[in-house]
């Protein structure tokens, strides 16, 4: 017998790994969704943005699945994209994770350069709860899947998933999905929230979900979608969203927060009347939906009137760079970051860039060409420009001048 649930998921799992190791597949087999849905990944058959998808889980007799006994837990799924190109949008998403499932194909060597890649990041963001998935095993045999095995192994010795599971399965025809439940269950916590806090929502998606040729009369306003990193949301709530939006003000670019009000607040498939930190979320609003279309909020947060962190135009932030750059199958050490060279940086979920106009010893000044809302102390990932890719090279937190 199913015990029917309607709550708020608790905790957001991240699907990351390289391109093509079967992370959407994965997810579909577990959810019954397909999250690539965006038209240019229907056509390249790659994820491109973040896609998501809940589920619950529920105990039977010992065995954890989606479907029936008692209910244990709700959960959001992060699909995060596996391709070079995409990076900063994997370090988007990875913002708003508790917790990952990291794809590696038993057939391709081990491991792969976004495999590296985003294992490092788990690493550097401060992501522990860790679960390998060896995909694939339907396509290659057993001593093959074991030397893959050995592989994985050796790859993950010395990092923060040293002693993650690594479970076998085969996502495109549904096997051991079961034994993925059971170890999320098992190795992947819900996380101590804070719901006292003043509330920040982090924005990792936006749109407008009118249909074409809608009546003005039938037009409903914009939303956005993410997680509530703290504090707690209301229906009717007034908010204000920041940055926000921008405008040219006696020659110069500056962005003037937005000010709207809740109307609908959805989660874990159920409209309800208030939610606080934990899965994901979607809001409806207000806003005029030209304003959310194509994520053009995506890595602005929510929070209420006049209790928002500061907006940063200069960026001064402490770094601490690994070595080695990943990412790239050629060992190259990482130097030292350079007066006036671009960086790319991400700061909660938004994705930021700019110029460096000073260096001291334990210090660097960025001047930002899209500014962020962040509290000072909080953590961003560093990357520059390498090979005509934005390479991942540290990790900085961010300093009150």
């Amino acid at each position: 017998m199913v015990e029917v649930k309607t709550k708020q998921p608790e905790v957001n799992i991240g699907l990351v790994g390289h391109v093509d190791h079967g992370k959407t597949s994965l997810l579909q087999a577990i959810s019954g969704k397909w999250a690539d849905t965006h038209s240019e990944e229907l056509k390249k058959g790659i994820t491109i943005k973040l896609g998501y998808a809940d589920v619950n889980l529920y105990e039977n007799k010992g065995k954890i699945s989606t479907s029936e006994g008692k209910y244990l837990r709700t959960i959001s799924f992060i699909d995060a994209p596996g391709h070079e190109t995409l990076m900063a949008t994997m370090l988007s998403g990875a913002a708003i994770m508790d917790g990952a499932l990291l794809m590696i194909s038993v057939n391709e060597e081990c491991p792969q350069p976004q495999t590296k890649e985003h294992l490092m990041a788990l690493d550097l963001i401060g992501i522990r709860s860790i679960i390998i998935i060896q995909n694939k095993v339907d396509l290659v045999s057993k001593e093959k899947a074991l030397e893959n095995y050995k592989k994985i192994k050796e790859f993950v010795r010395g990092t923060v998933a040293e002693n993650a599971p690594i479970i076998p399965i085969s996502a495109q025809h549904k096997v051991n999905i079961d034994l993925v439940l059971e170890a999320i269950e098992k190795n992947i916590p819900t996380p101590k929230r804070n719901e006292k806090q003043e509330l920040m929502m982090l924005i990792a998606r936006s749109f407008d979900i009118n249909k074409p040729g809608t009546k003005i009369n039938n037009l409903v306003g914009g939303v956005v979608g993410g997680t509530i990193k703290q504090g707690v949301l209301k229906l009717n709530e007034k908010v204000i969203i920041c940055p926000g939006r921008k405008i040219l003000e006696k020659n110069v670019n500056v962005w003037v927060p937005i000010e709207t009000e809740i109307v609908t607040i959805k989660t874990g498939g159920q409209i309800v009347q208030s939610v606080g930190p934990g899965g994901s979320i979607a809001v409806l609003t207000k806003l005029d939906p030209a304003i959310v279309k194509s994520d053009q909020l995506t890595g602005n947060i929510v929070c209420l009137p006049d209790k928002q962190p500061p907006i940063i135009y200069d960026l001064v932030f402490a770094s601490l760079l690994l070595k080695e750059v990943v990412g790239v199958k050629k060992n190259t050490n990482v130097e030292p970051i350079k007066l006036g060279e671009p960086l790319m940086l991400n700061v909660n979920s938004a994705t930021t860039a700019g110029i460096v106009n000073k260096v001291e010893k334990d210090k660097v000044f960025v001047k930002l060409k899209v500014p962020v809302c962040a509290e000072y102390g909080s953590k961003i990932a560093i990357s520059r420009h390498m090979g005509g890719r934005w390479r991942l090279i540290g990790t900085g937190i961010i300093l009150k001048e």
